[in-house]
């Protein structure tokens, strides 16, 4: 119960007029960050560095160690990749399934695409 309410029942119980009280305005501070990191521009940061850091848990410890993410960049995933062969069967093979694993995890606006690049 929030305080403005509590003086209005012990008015009510008492007798007494309603006291005019204002309503509480607080808010949810998961709500403000949210808002004050939107309106830095940090929020897309934010998401990058979710995407970037569940890799490993995604792909599996045999891929994340010959693929790493460089970036996220208006919804590309970005990866490098150790060796030709590996690049020719993550783009051609795991590709669809790496991907619908990031859509299913952070969403379709999240990551689109993924381009492997060796280097």
């Amino acid at each position: 119960m929030t305080p403005w309410q509590r003086a209005l029942v012990i008015a009510e119980w008492r007798g007494l007029p309603e006291p005019q009280v204002k309503p509480d305005r607080v808010k949810n501070a998961s709500d403000v960050i949210g808002g004050v990191m939107k309106s830095l521009g940090l929020g897309e940061r934010l998401r990058q560095e979710q995407v970037l850091g569940a890799w490993q848990e995604l792909v599996g410890d045999f891929i994340a160690g010959h693929a790493t993410p460089a970036r996220l960049d208006h919804g590309t995933l970005y990866v490098r990749v150790l060796q030709p062969t590996m690049h020719y069967e993550l783009d051609r093979v795991w590709k669809t399934k790496i991907l619908s694993k990031f859509k299913e995890r952070f969403g379709a606006r999240a990551v689109r695409d993924i381009r492997f690049q060796i280097g």
